[in-house]
């Protein structure tokens, strides 16, 4: 039989005993195996590492269990600490309070074996809120292949949906511990600038949602974030030329709506910065380095 390649799946996890269990689980629970589990407890102060503490010496066949505990630093330090820490010849993520179908590396990883033009691919999701299943709106909608303009409005692929070859990390490199939000756009914006992604139609992974530790609930105005992912990505100077005029584009829309909503909460301080963002780098000299 030949030899299965090692897939690291990286959880980042804070207080979240009341799901990493059932995330845990899902991943021992996968049809493929080899795989390398990697948990990383971002400081965690509740029974999360007691719950998993059995998985790390009693793992199912063909998986393996490691667990390393931080100060509190964040989630983009507790993915980078697993991503130092894989071994394996594929890289997946899975938030600790979502869900994968038993299927999805397998499918994943036939796909991923049965061609060579993608290195990276993601699946569809189902959306639970507050225990109840809802559907995605028309903004949330996927695509596949050159998936850069489609990713500039808002994060389009989950963290535990993607899959990508360790090749993939070492020339995109490691998550912005800078960002205190929005790590997954910039990193994806970062991904789909230089690689095609391949969308799996299938629903594979759960999303659950609507809990109070989220970080969309702990900072606002999160456009704030993805504006300085967007300008990250005009200074790399590596875009192609339609991807630098979007980019453009995007930061002139997302900054006219922090304008709007600080001038109605008499911030003008705020909404005079975002303005000079405008007049910086979307304005006629600031042309793509063609």
């Amino acid at each position: 039989m030949e030899k299965q390649n090692l897939v690291s799946v990286i959880i980042p996890t804070f207080n979240r005993c009341d799901f990493l269990k059932e995330a845990v689980d899902s991943v021992l629970k996968q049809s493929y195996r080899p795989i390398e589990v990697i948990i990383v407890d971002d400081g965690s102060e509740d029974s999360s590492y007691e719950l998993i503490k059995p998985c790390l010496t009693n793992s199912p066949a063909g998986i393996i269990c490691r667990y390393f505990y931080q100060r509190n630093n964040g989630v983009s330090s507790a993915r980078n600490i697993g991503l130092k820490q894989a071994l394996g010849e594929y890289i997946g993520f899975l938030d600790s309070d979502d869900l994968w179908d038993p299927r999805k590396l397998e499918i994943q990883m036939a796909f991923m074996d049965s061609q060579s033009e993608y290195q990276v691919c993601y699946t569809d999701e189902i959306w639970i809120r507050k225990g109840i299943r809802v559907n995605p709106k028309n903004v949330h909608q996927k695509y596949s292949g050159d998936i850069y303009s489609n990713c500039l409005p808002l994060c389009i692929i989950s963290p535990s949906s993607i899959l990508m070859k360790r090749d993939v990390i070492d020339q995109v490199g490691l998550f912005d511990e800078d960002l205190p939000a929005c790590e997954d756009y910039d990193y994806w914006l970062r991904l789909s600038s230089q690689y095609p992604v391949y969308l799996i139609k299938e629903k594979l992974i759960t999303k659950r949602g609507g809990h109070k530790d989220q970080l969309s609930h702990q900072y606002p105005v999160m456009d704030r974030f993805r504006v300085m992912a967007l300008i990250k990505m005009l200074r790399l100077k590596e875009l192609a030329k339609r991807d630098h005029q979007n980019t453009i584009r995007m930061i002139k829309q997302k900054c006219e709506i922090i304008i709007t909503g600080a001038q109605k909460r008499g911030k003008n301080e705020e909404a005079e910065y975002y303005q000079q963002i405008i007049q910086e780098y979307c304005s006629t000299h600031f042309e793509a380095p063609y």
